[in-house]
């Protein structure tokens, strides 16, 4: 008969800390350049930057150049992962980004983001199908919580035209395509956890660096065939040589994804994809809590509720968070 055991040796707080603040920060000025690339009037027709694959194209080529190049310096051991798994976690991750942009043009903003507000419910859900996770009880309580109340927090009340929706009247939202998009990109997410569970679930931990460049590798492969495919690269050149300022800025937002992407597979593979999706998913609920509390912006009941289940679920988490595992 085994018997279970919480995981002795657990990465320390300190290190889940750093973590928390380099993905919080880096991605919190990641957005500012990314919005600043893509909402800026360029030359005077007032042209707009949308080449979206172009721009996750090379900020995979920076990640890899960046990892492999810490890789070139670190001392590496072979943590016995099956390669063959990285190709199809990078498949799920483009799936899952791609799904959800694609939402966009069907559902409204904020539909999107509480949609994506319960990305650690399937994280957690495929990592015990597929990667036979264990969590102490709390451990799921503390989930339920942290997404519930992110959910309340973050839910604006529908007015009677939707002005913020870019599609009101395409027909796919009447049957729910937008949705579908979500749902898709959610078990999307939960199928990059589970093989990164899988990645990470070797006798020695897997390196960081090694998850970071292999998954950024497949994903540039993957990304170079979609946009010769679908002409994308030729119309980013022509604009691209009309303004060719815009690569400070692309160098920059670069720059600033290496430094994210290196806390997000720090995380990943010391404490889990599990809770590196809650840190990203409470990413952008700390951040508007953050522009509330110093604008003094009012809070109604709802967001007030919201905030308290937040805080208790994390603080559930960092009690009960550990996995469990069989000892046979």
């Amino acid at each position: 008969m085994s018997k279970i055991s919480n995981i002795s040796e657990s990465p320390s707080t300190k290190k889940l800390t750093m973590c928390f603040f380099g993905i919080f920060f880096s991605y919190f000025l990641f957005g500012i350049i990314q919005e600043w690339i893509t909402r800026t009037d360029y030359g005077d027709l007032k042209e707009r930057f949308t080449f979206t694959y172009c721009l996750v194209f090379f900020q995979c080529i920076a990640n890899s150049i960046f990892s492999k190049l810490i890789l070139s310096y670190e001392k590496q051991k072979n943590d016995g992962t099956n390669r063959l798994l990285y190709p199809v976690c990078a498949l799920t991750y483009l799936g899952a980004m791609l799904a959800s942009n694609e939402a966009l043009q069907h559902v409204s903003y904020p539909t999107q983001v509480l949609g994506k507000s319960i990305k650690p419910v399937p994280v957690m859900i495929f990592g015990i199908l597929i990667a036979h996770k264990r969590y102490h009880k709390a451990k799921y309580l503390a989930v339920l919580m942290i997404v519930l109340g992110i959910v309340l927090f973050m839910y604006k009340d529908k007015k009677s035209k939707p002005l913020d929706d870019p599609l009101p009247n395409h027909p796919f939202a009447l049957i729910g395509f937008g949705e579908l998009l979500l749902i898709v990109s959610l078990a999307m997410d939960g199928l990059t956890g589970a093989i990164q569970d899988k990645i990470n679930g070797s006798h020695h931990r897997t390196n960081p660096h090694t998850m970071m460049y292999f998954m950024n590798v497949w994903s540039c492969f993957y990304l170079f065939f979609t946009i010769i495919l679908t002409g994308e690269i030729f119309e980013f050149t022509i604009f691209m040589q009309k303004y060719p300022y815009v690569i400070v800025k692309l160098i920059l937002l670069s720059i600033l994804g290496c430094i994210g992407q290196h806390f997000i597979f720090t995380t990943i593979t010391n404490f889990g994809p599990l809770k590196c999706s809650i840190i990203t998913t409470t990413r952008k609920f700390f951040t508007i809590l953050g522009s509330v509390i110093i604008f003094n912006n009012p809070m109604s009941s709802r967001q007030w509720l919201g905030s308290v289940l937040v805080f208790i679920g994390l603080a559930l988490d960092s009690k009960y968070g550990k996995e469990i595992k069989q000892k046979n």
